[in-house]
C-alpha cells in the first residue's frame, strides 16, 4: 500500500506539470468536467461509468454510437454512462480521481509511461484472456495490440485512430506561391521563408499546451539522430545532451526568429481551436499536427478541407538517418478498466463496440484512420490515404515523448521545450535539465 501510495503522489505531482498528452485527438469546453469530478465512481453496481474526452464532435458521436451499440444489445444486465471530460484537462482529473480512490470504471489513455504507471498504481486489470478470446486480435494491427501491453499482458483496448504527426498545408497558397513539397528540411525552410516574404506564417502552433511544440522537437530530433539517441537516454545508456536533441532545438530557435511561427504562440490554446483558425484564415500556410487533424478540419469545413495536403516530416540534408521514421501512435487512445469480474466482462464487450463494421465505417467516414488491419481499402479520402501510405512505409513509429516517458520526465521535456520556444532557454540548458530529470527517475526506480 505505501509503495501504491508513493506512486500516485508522484504521479498526481507529474500530472499537475504535464497537462495534457501528445496525440490526444478530442477537444472541446470544460462544459463536462464537473460532472466528470462528481462521477468518478459508479455507485450503482450495474452502472459502468466510461470516462473519455469526446467532448466535441466528431469524436462525441464515435463515443455515442458505441456506447449506445452496447447499451442497447447487451445481455450482461449492464448500462455504459459516458463521462466526457476536456482534453487539457482529462489527465490531471483522472490522476486525482485515482488518489482518492475513486477512479472510474472505464477510461481512457495513451499507453506508454502514464499508462504503466496507472498499472503498477493498481487502476487498471489485465483483459489477456478476455482479448484473445474474442475477434480483437484478429482485426487489430499487431502493432496497436503491442502499445497496449505492459510486462507481457493486456491492459488495454487500442481504438479510435492512427495518429501520425505530420504537415497539413495549403495546396492553393503553395500553388499561389508556386511551391513544391519539400522533401529535406533546407527544402522546407525556404518554403517558409518564401511564405514570410508574403506576409504569411508559415506554421499556425498554439503551443500553450506544450505538447503541440514538442511534435516538432520531436521530429527534428529524430532526423538529425534516428531513434537510437531516445532510446538510449531512456535506457541510461546516452544522454539527452546528444547533439541531435541540442541541434533540434537551436533549430526551433532559429525558426522563432525567422517569423516561422506566430508571435505569442506559447499563450494560444489548442483546445480551443486557435491553430485551426489561422489556417481556415489563411494567415498561416502550414500546420505540424497529428493526424486526428483530417477528421477535425472534415467536421469544421469539408470545404476547406479538401484544399488541405499533407506530407511527412523532411529529411535532414546532412544527416544519414532513416527519414521514413514517423512520430505517433497507432492506435492513438486505448481503453483501461478499473473493475473485475462481471463488470470487467461488460466493460470490455462495451470496448470491443469501437472495432465492429459499422462502427469502423463510421469512423472512417469521419475522417478518422481506426487501427484495423485492411483498412487501407477503406479509405477514400486523399489525406488519409497518403497518410496511410506514409505508415506502411515507415521503418518505426516512435510513440510521443510525453506519452513514452514516465510523466516527472515528461513534464520536464514539456516545460523546456516551450522554453525553447519561447526563447528564454538555451538548447543546452533544456537538454541539461531533460537529463537531470532522467537520471533522477532512473536513480529512483533502481532503489
Amino acid at each position: 500500500m505505501k509503495k501504491r501510495t508513493k506512486k500516485l503522489i508522484a504521479l498526481f505531482m507529474a500530472t499537475m506539470m504535464v497537462g495534457s498528452l501528445a496525440g490526444c485527438g478530442g477537444s472541446g469546453d470544460s462544459s463536462s468536467d464537473s460532472a466528470a469530478a462528481e462521477e468518478s465512481g459508479s455507485g450503482d453496481s450495474k452502472e459502468i461509468v466510461f470516462w473519455n474526452i469526446g467532448t466535441e464532435e466528431v469524436d462525441k458521436a464515435i463515443y455515442d454510437k458505441a456506447i449506445e451499440n452496447f447499451n442497447s444489445n447487451t445481455e450482461s444486465g449492464y448500462t455504459v454512462s459516458s463521462v466526457p471530460v476536456q482534453n487539457d484537462n482529462y489527465k490531471e482529473k483522472l490522476v486525482i480521481a485515482m488518489s482518492s480512490g475513486e477512479c472510474p470504471d472505464m477510461y481512457i489513455s495513451w499507453s506508454g509511461g502514464p499508462m504503466n504507471e496507472y498499472i503498477d498504481s493498481g487502476y487498471a486489470q489485465p483483459i489477456t484472456e478476455l482479448f484473445n478470446n474474442s475477434e480483437l486480435p484478429d482485426r487489430l494491427m499487431d502493432a496497436a495490440i503491442e502499445q497496449a501491453k505492459y510486462k507481457d499482458e493486456i491492459y488495454a483496448v487500442p481504438y479510435m485512430n492512427i495518429s501520425i504527426s505530420g504537415i497539413y498545408y495549403n495546396t492553393e497558397i503553395f500553388e499561389k506561391y508556386n511551391l513544391e513539397v519539400p522533401t529535406t528540411i533546407s527544402e522546407l525552410e525556404a518554403v517558409c521563408d518564401t511564405l514570410v516574404e508574403n506576409g504569411i506564417t508559415p506554421f499556425a502552433l498554439a503551443n500553450g499546451p506544450k505538447w503541440t511544440g514538442s511534435m516538432y522537437f520531436m521530429n527534428l530530433a529524430a532526423r538529425y539522430g534516428g531513434l537510437e539517441p531516445f532510446q538510449e537516454a531512456v535506457a541510461g545508456t546516452g544522454s539527452f545532451e546528444d547533439e541531435c536533441f541540442i541541434k533540434a532545438g537551436e533549430t526551433i530557435q532559429n525558426w522563432v526568429e525567422k517569423g516561422y511561427f506566430p508571435e505569442g504562440c506559447n499563450s494560444l490554446s489548442e483546445d480551443d481551436g486557435q491553430a485551426r483558425q489561422m489556417l481556415y484564415q489563411e494567415t498561416a500556410a502550414m500546420s505540424l499536427a497529428g493526424s486526428w487533424y483530417t477528421s477535425m478540419m472534415q467536421q469544421d469545413s469539408k470545404e476547406f478541407a479538401a484544399k488541405m495536403g499533407w506530407f511527412a516530416f523532411p529529411a535532414a540534408d546532412d544527416a544519414n538517418t532513416d527519414a521514413s521514421i514517423l512520430i505517433g501512435t497507432v492506435g492513438d487512445n486505448f481503453i483501461s478498466f478499473n473493475c473485475e469480474g462481471e463488470k470487467l466482462e461488460a466493460a470490455f464487450e462495451c470496448a470491443t463496440k469501437f472495432s465492429e463494421d459499422d462502427q469502423i465505417d463510421f469512423m472512417i467516414e469521419s475522417g478518422k484512420i481506426p487501427p484495423i488491419k485492411g483498412v487501407d481499402e477503406k479509405l477514400s479520402d486523399e489525406t488519409s490515404k497518403t497518410i496511410m501510405q506514409a505508415v506502411n512505409n515507415a521503418s518505426a513509429v516512435q510513440l510521443w515523448y510525453d506519452q513514452y516517458l514516465p510523466p516527472a520526465v515528461a513534464s520536464v521535456h514539456l516545460d523546456t521545450c516551450q522554453e525553447i520556444f519561447g526563447l528564454t532557454m538555451t538548447p543546452e540548458e533544456a537538454a541539461k535539465q531533460f537529463q537531470q530529470a532522467m537520471e533522477e527517475y532512473n536513480a529512483d526506480k533502481a532503489e
